[in-house]
């Protein structure tokens, strides 16, 4: 099957193509031409037009060409549907919707930039299509400083620790220490607390000190995951987002770490939360 679209591909017109040939048809051919002879030369060689304007393979709405692919072929795939956010949230300059989307954009655009052919730039682009499904099929939930000797050394010191207590109840400390660990990989360090008092000029000792004074009485770390859990709560409003991507979203490495979190913030766990909220909607369209 032969499909065609406008020159110049940079997101959506990278993407779809991949999709295509991942999913729906190995054997697809791929053309692109200038915008204003997109739809004369589609029919000129019997092929489909698509991510421009007044076709069926197009933008709807908030969702762009990828998403509608997946769909009309009702592609379930995990992975796709993390990269679907994240072309979305690239080709619609949204990058809100998955911290990946603008590492995708500064690519694409480089790419295109640097390849003047189109074909060579399809060529190019499936390659990085087909590292970022693998990314998102089995590398999604691993960090870098995963593997770091620092990290390393912090869990082979809490392995001795626990396996020293032969099966002994576990102290609060060590639970608190869980915590620590999990919300660092969790973050990646994003918000690093001296990064930040080097860019405001202050030392990190006295940011640490003062923090909770103009905080909402938190200090720096419960502040952040505040500020994740609110997130996850607008999130929750939007049915479109399963928890799984919420969690992911949110910075979350598992949903389990997502739910112990959100109780502990909320009260509830986050499906008690989102019935909560379908119920009260519900409630208020009958009245």
């Amino acid at each position: 099957m032969k499909w065609i679209t406008r020159e110049r591909p940079k997101i959506d017109r990278l993407a779809c193509p991949w999709l295509i040939k991942k999913f729906i048809d190995k054997e697809a051919e791929f053309i692109y031409v200038p915008f204003h002879q997109v739809m004369e030369k589609s029919k000129e060689l019997e092929a489909t037009p698509f991510d421009i304007p007044y076709v069926e393979f197009t933008h709807y709405g908030s969702q762009c060409t990828f998403d509608y692919i997946v769909k009309k072929y009702k592609i379930d795939d995990p992975a796709i549907l993390v990269i679907a956010n994240i072309v979305r949230g690239a080709d619609t300059d949204k990058h809100g919707l998955a911290r990946e989307a603008s590492g995708l954009w500064a690519i694409s655009a480089g790419l295109s930039f640097n390849i003047k052919d189109d074909y060579e730039l399809l060529e190019t682009g499936m390659v990085i299509y087909d590292a970022l499904y693998s990314w998102a099929t089995h590398l999604r939930n691993q960090k870098h400083l995963l593997n770091s000797p620092f990290e390393n050394l912090l869990h082979d010191v809490y392995s001795k620790i626990v396996q020293e207590k032969d099966n002994k109840k576990i102290p609060n400390w060590v639970e608190e220490l869980k915590e620590i660990l999990q919300d660092q990989i969790d973050t990646q360090f994003t918000f690093d607390l001296k990064k930040i008092s080097e860019s405001l000029e202050l030392n990190p000792a006295y940011i640490s000190r003062a923090f909770s004074k103009y905080f909402e009485d938190l200090n720096f770390g419960d502040y952040v995951r505040k500020l994740r859990i609110d997130k996850a709560i607008e999130l929750i409003k939007n049915p479109n987002y399963s928890l799984t991507e919420i969690a992911y979203l949110t910075g979350f490495s598992d949903q389990s770490h997502f739910t112990r979190i959100f109780k502990k913030h909320t009260g509830k766990n986050p499906s008690d939360f989102r019935k909560e909220i379908k119920k009260s909607n519900a409630d208020t369209k009958r009245k």
